[in-house]
């Protein structure tokens, strides 16, 4: 699936502006800290409006300001990752991972094919519990069982000790070379943009 973007917007005194076009693959929004990455990737989303251009996910368009197409967040079909990964606190992971699941899916089927994401042996835990690298886990696992379009992931690495930001580098890398959607990553981290991306863009 393709996926084509250009856009800008202003967010403060800072206009900024971003062209990609990428297929499968895992390309990455590169450059330093307030350069706008997650203002792209929230454009994306769908969470802010761009000021003028266009978003299309496999020839549809997501947004386009000349002909006045703006979908909604949650129609667009889009798998978001924040940096925080913001599993309800209330909820164990398996109901964390059944949110915004299709009613007649069934559960065990798709937590089997996730097993690449190694969190089989966390459903009955709550959010509180897990490692940051378990809950960044989690929380891209329960952006696939939204069965998205397209994935964003927005500094999934951040913050986390070498193990464990290995640990989600190897899932990454997965996701990249195995499951068929255009992925977005923003990273300000040179060794992770040259490591994980299929391409790079910078702002």
């Amino acid at each position: 699936m393709s996926f084509d973007a250009d856009i800008s917007l202003r967010r403060g005194e800072r206009d900024i502006a971003c062209r990609i076009a990428a297929g499968e693959g895992l390309t990455i929004l590169f450059g330093p800290s307030g350069a706008g990455k997650t203002s792209v990737l929230h454009a994306i989303a769908g969470l802010l409006r761009p000021d003028r251009g266009h978003i299309r996910v496999g020839g549809t368009p997501l947004f386009d300001a000349d002909a006045g197409i703006d979908i909604p967040a949650e129609a667009r079909r889009g798998g978001m990752v924040f940096q925080e990964p913001r599993l309800f606190p209330h909820l164990r992971v398996a109901a964390n991972l059944r949110y915004g699941m299709a009613p007649d899916s069934e559960f065990a089927d798709r937590i089997a094919e996730l097993d690449f994401l190694g969190i089989g042996h966390l459903l009955d835990r709550w959010p509180r519990s897990l490692s940051g690298g378990e809950a960044r886990r989690v929380a891209i696992g329960r952006a696939l069982l939204s069965d998205p379009h397209f994935l964003l992931l927005d500094e999934p690495l951040s913050s986390l000790d070498r193990a464990r930001r290995e640990d989600v580098m190897r899932v990454i890398e997965h996701l990249r070379d195995a499951v068929r959607l255009p992925i977005l990553m923003v990273t300000h981290d040179r060794e992770e943009a040259d490591r994980l991306g299929t391409r790079i863009v910078e702002i």
